[in-house]
């Protein structure tokens, strides 16, 4: 470990620095409290022995601003030729864990290095595991917002990302889209094929999705066989990019003879949320069901749009 000796009488750092290395650790001076905070705040110091007693800033202070400067724990050890329990209790609250009377006694100085070198160990592990737990606490909250079966995000992540990117809109003058894509005729798909076929089906329906996307495009599993792609941009654009999905997804070729059209398609509904608008995050994505159960009484395998609830063609 890195040791600090902070102390104005330069024969007390030689015996420190000597028993110190004689322990195998590193050893570092200072000659007085504003140098050793200096390398303390420069450096991974684990363990500062400081005087009390010197001129400019004295180990108690320098006790203070190492226990607010926060970070990895430093273990401290006051030095001071006083032994009175007022004293040794003002050093302990200041935040020093142990104290030496001077002179120093060379065994004392030792016991206390052992003592520090289990303690900050101790420490150490602790924040590494506070690390690795606050790393699986990020993991979880990702997984916790992913689907599991298509890779896309869940519903959760979307109660949590629409009202930032309405607010963001808002604030720049974007418009949003969303559009409400449902896998047609899907129960009959299920019953004739299985359950895991039909999960296999969602999965290439969603890697469509996926692939088709640009950065700033969000793309959700709403429930069940139905999807929600949130798009940046206005309406035309945003039926484009649903007319897309729609063609993608009709030429996977993926057999359904519950369908008239012989292949898995997707259905598409499009509602669009324009800046200073009275349409809220609830009436963007009715308006997107809206137009996507006028895409299926039209047929299926068609796209239909709204704007601010208004029926329009696609």
């Amino acid at each position: 470990m890195r040791v600090l000796a902070v102390d104005d009488d330069p024969m007390t750092l030689m015996i420190v620095r000597g028993v110190v290395e004689a322990a195998g650790h590193e050893c570092l001076t200072a000659s007085d409290g504003n140098e050793g905070w200096d390398l303390v705040r420069s450096g991974a110091v684990e363990v500062v022995i400081s005087d009390w007693r010197m001129p400019g800033m004295d180990g108690l202070e320098l006790c203070r601003r190492i226990r607010a400067g926060g970070g990895r724990y430093t273990y401290i050890v006051l030095a001071t030729s006083r032994t009175d329990g007022a004293q040794v209790l003002e050093g302990m609250l200041a935040g020093a864990d142990d104290y030496l009377t001077k002179p120093l006694d060379l065994a004392d100085l030792r016991v206390r290095l052992i003592a520090a070198e289990r303690v900050t160990a101790l420490h150490a592990k602790l924040a590494d595991q506070q690390a690795e737990l606050e790393r699986l606490n990020v993991e979880l909250a990702a997984t916790a917002r992913i689907d599991p079966l298509t890779g896309l995000r869940n519903r959760r992540a979307l109660a949590e990302d629409l009202p930032r990117l309405l607010a963001r809109c808002e604030r720049h003058g974007h418009e949003l889209s969303a559009v409400m894509l449902d896998v047609d005729h899907f129960k009959a798909y299920n019953d004739h094929f299985g359950h895991p076929a039909g999960d296999e089906t969602l999965r290439r329906v969603a890697g469509v999705v996926l692939s088709a996307g640009r950065q700033a495009d969000l793309f959700y599993r709403y429930g069940g066989e139905e999807f929600l792609c949130l798009f940046p941009q206005g309406t035309p654009a945003a039926v484009a990019a649903a007319e897309r999905l729609r063609r993608e997804v009709h030429a996977l070729g993926l057999g359904h003879p519950g369908s008239s059209h012989g292949v898995v398609t997707l259905s598409a509904g499009v509602s669009t949320w324009s800046r200073g608008g009275a349409v809220t995050q609830e009436a963007l994505l009715a308006g997107a069901d809206a137009a996507l159960y006028e895409a299926k009484a039209d047929g299926r395998n068609a796209v239909r749009a709204t704007q601010a609830g208004t029926p329009a063609p696609a």
